[in-house]
């Protein structure tokens, strides 16, 4: 049995991976953020979200023992964050600055690998923080990876369909070539090293991708013949491109997400659905197994992270749970108050509180409670009048606040948006839009931001643009206008 046990909904975008340490959960997303939270009771650590970025996050993951937090994204660069305090430790940015779609830690946390758009794998030595290692593969944008279990090797996948084995000297061992037809999606290696009949040491390699097919493979490690990847099972259990896959500890369950929106849990061993999951109304790009607790997350396009508790028992193998079917979820029940109803400048200062009580911003209550705070003034607070005027001396605390305030402001964004209103590289409503050489629309600041700083290539394609010329969107931009004075 699996049921839902809490909704997490601190997002304003897609979200793009989970990740979980011991004790500690950790999401990122295209709204430039990375939000942790406790794995004990989901409640979000004082320094969350984390805001280093400056375009939308693609991945994250945790060091072995929890202590650091890597997350890459299309500003080019792999930021690695202390989760003592939520700072930064260090900015690792991409051999020729490309956009990073994938990073992983190797299982001893010694190294460091992150793979970019325009087809380079970077491998850091993260005792140092220093660039190890570079390789790359032509013509297409790496998207996932993986290290052995043993730490020895790693595995990475394209949009171009390879599965591709390297070395810690980035030496490339081994290609299996149209291992997903249309792109591979994600990677990821069992926790366990396994032995074969004659010997030879093995791992277990899970992978999706655009073809909607899970696939179990067979990595065996020859002493004279080198590599041997051989297809094990190949899952049919969801209906659409499959974007994530993970193992749980024990390399006994591997779930999976998918276009179709649903998450599916199988047997790995065998390949046999336990269960599939109906929560999610988008699709489902991100999910992760708890190494301490029988739980999964999963991450979608309609900005919730969902927890689910994976009960003893399989009985109920092949079993599909419908919405009406999981438990309920943090954000339902909550109380529709009558500020929900006003524009936010309208609210009285009661108004206010209830929607602190609501945001469990509780420690702040007497503070606004003794500023008579109301929903003009909450719209006027920044960072440093948090500080200097309230009082707040905690810094995280005066994050967390001003994060629900920038959600408020964002409302009407977050609420059904047209996606072609929004430019691709900030995820913002656009202004002033134009269309560049790729044929795609930008704001116009974003756009030549990034060709100044990415060497001429399509953010969308990462294809050279053949020119820099702009042309003015004038259609859109009267669309755009349109929709927001409806509003």
């Amino acid at each position: 049995m699996v049921s839902l046990i809490c909704t997490l909904q601190s997002h304003r975008d897609d979200v793009n991976c989970c990740a979980f340490s011991g004790s500690l959960l950790a999401t990122c997303s295209a709204d430039k953020s990375v939000c942790v939270y406790s794995s004990r009771d989901f409640s979000e650590l004082p320094f969350s979200p984390l805001t280093g970025h400056g375009y939308g996050v693609h991945c994250c993951c945790f060091s072995a023992c929890g202590q650091y937090l890597a997350s890459c994204s299309t500003d080019a660069t792999t930021v690695v964050w202390s989760m003592d305090t939520g700072e930064i430790e260090a900015i690792l940015e991409h051999p020729g600055r490309s956009p990073v779609r994938v990073c992983a830690f190797s299982p001893d946390s010694s190294y460091l690998v992150s793979g970019g758009s325009d087809g380079t794998i970077a491998l850091w030595d993260f005792t140092s923080r220093t660039l190890r290692r570079t390789g790359a593969v032509t013509d297409t944008s790496i998207v996932a990876c993986s290290f052995t279990p043993c730490g020895q090797l790693i595995v990475t996948g394209s949009t171009y369909g390879d599965l591709r084995l390297w070395d810690l000297d980035m030496n490339h061992l081994h290609a299996e070539k149209n291992a997903h037809d249309l792109g591979v999606s994600c990677c990821q290696f069992a926790p366990q090293i396994m032995k074969g009949t004659d010997g030879c040491v093995q791992f277990q390699l899970a992978s999706c991708g655009q073809d909607s097919l899970l696939k179990i493979w067979m990595v065996s490690l020859l002493s004279a013949a080198g590599i041997k990847m051989q297809l094990a099972h190949t899952l049919t259990g969801q209906s659409a491109p499959v974007l994530s896959c993970a193992y749980s500890a024990d390399g006994q369950m591997l779930v999976s997400g998918s276009v179709d929106k649903t998450v599916t849990v199988y047997q790995a061993k065998e390949g046999i659905l336990l269960y599939t999951l109906n929560q999610h109304d988008r699709y489902v790009t991100a999910c992760a197994f708890s190494p301490t607790a029988p739980l999964i997350a999963t991450g979608s396009m309609d900005k919730s992270v969902n927890i689910w508790k994976v009960e003893d028992g399989s009985s109920a193998q092949g079993k599909s749970f419908p919405d009406e079917a999981a438990s309920v979820s943090s954000s339902e029940g909550r109380k529709s108050c009558g500020h929900s109803r006003l524009m936010v400048s309208e609210w009285s200062e009661e108004d206010v509180l209830a929607w602190l009580r609501e945001e469990g911003l509780e420690a702040v209550i007497d503070v606004f409670k003794s500023n008579n705070i109301d929903g003009e003034e909450l719209l006027s607070l920044t960072k440093e009048t948090l500080g200097s005027e309230l009082h707040i001396e905690s810094l995280g605390l005066r994050s967390k606040v001003m994060k629900k305030i920038e959600d408020l402001k964002m409302a009407p964004v977050s609420n059904g948006t047209p996606d072609e209103y929004l430019c691709p590289i900030t995820r913002e409503i656009m202004k002033d839009p134009v269309i560049a050489a790729d044929g795609y629309s930008y704001e116009r600041e974003a756009i030549e931001s990034w060709i100044s700083t990415k060497s001429r290539t399509s953010p969308m394609t990462n294809l050279p643009l053949q020119t820099t010329l702009l042309t003015p969107n004038r259609t859109l931009k009267m669309a755009i206008f349109r929709w927001t004075t409806c509003q």
